[in-house]
């Protein structure tokens, strides 16, 4: 059995321990269920699911989760835990370096070109999260600033243009060449707020960056709980401290309707983690079986496929 298949039954086990009587696969249409008032809200339900792997020792003390989630068929969010706390923004970072150069193309086309080049190295950056890339984006930025200064930059445009969005944000470094960065910033709510922005086309060449997220790569949002016919937008985010993921998920019903909603999770260490690869993960697996969670949530509230 392949190390791939295994994650799957995995985390379909998972699932069905955390969701008593939900459908896992999602294979077919379920008869409308209306969610009644007296049943616990999806926060509580996200917030009782942490508090249980918190007693079996799976999320230690040391260990801080926020999360968000945004319903954009009634405009509610169902999910604000922690969500204006600033977290390590590792590779969830990179949507941001993105649109801080869009700001500057917007302004500037000649001095910031969008040409072949620069759509390969934002792919790189975005479905490959190759960190050279982000680099080369943070100096084109910053061109104007001495070299230790262009990651703040790349901060100040962003807040210049659309600080209201980006409030908790903090770009202070260059990715290393390890891939350890940890001193960027930002909060489930500035990705909440950004992911907002993208699905409702506020921001300029945002669709562009939802292309880039929207590619094929491995996430921690959609796994064998949620019917693959859900396409997700998402950039995921990972260092020694965090494992993190952000979204668009678009889900539909039996009748091909589209149901968009947003899902940030976040889980932050203290220290280093001493088992990088098993922390990750475990900690990804966690950030699924959430998703999976609010997935059912939604199956429910709107008979999803």
């Amino acid at each position: 059995m392949s190390q791939a298949h295994r994650q799957r039954l995995m985390t379909r086990r998972h699932f069905l321990q955390v969701i008593s009587g939900g459908a896992a696969a999602g294979l077919m249409c379920w008869p409308a269920v209306q969610v009644l008032a007296g049943v616990a809200s999806l926060e509580h339900q996200v917030n009782s699911y942490v508090q249980r792997q918190r007693r079996t020792g799976r999320i230690p003390t040391d260990e801080t989760t926020a999360w968000s989630i945004y319903d954009f068929t009634t405009g509610r969010k169902l999910v604000s835990i922690n969500e204006s706390r600033p977290f390590q923004a590792a590779s969830m970072i990179k949507p941001f370096v993105a649109q801080a150069y869009f700001f500057r193309h917007q302004t500037n086309k000649r001095r910031y070109p969008y040409d072949r080049q620069i759509r390969l190295k934002m792919q790189a950056m975005i479905r490959d999260s190759n960190n050279q890339a982000t680099n080369f984006f943070i100096n084109r930025v910053g061109a104007n600033r001495p070299v230790n200064e262009r990651p703040r930059e790349v901060e100040r445009v962003l807040k210049r243009h659309a600080g209201g969005i980006f409030q908790h944000t903090s770009i202070v470094e260059y990715i290393p060449s390890s891939g350890r960065t940890y001193r960027n910033k930002a909060s489930a709510h500035d990705y909440s707020r950004f992911l907002y922005a993208m699905h409702n086309n506020r921001l300029p060449y945002v669709s562009e960056i939802k292309r880039y997220m929207g590619m094929s790569n491995r996430n921690r949002i959609q796994d064998a709980a949620i019917s693959q016919s859900c396409r997700v937008y998402h950039k995921t985010g990972t260092t020694a401290h965090l494992c993190g993921d952000m979204g668009i998920l678009v889900a539909k019903d039996c009748n091909g309707k589209l149901y968009p909603y947003t899902f940030i999770g976040i889980i932050q260490k203290d220290g280093r983690a001493p088992n990088y690869g098993g922390w990750m993960r475990d900690r990804g697996n966690v950030i699924r079986e959430v998703s999976a969670l609010v997935y059912d949530f939604m199956r429910r509230r709107y008979n999803l496929v």
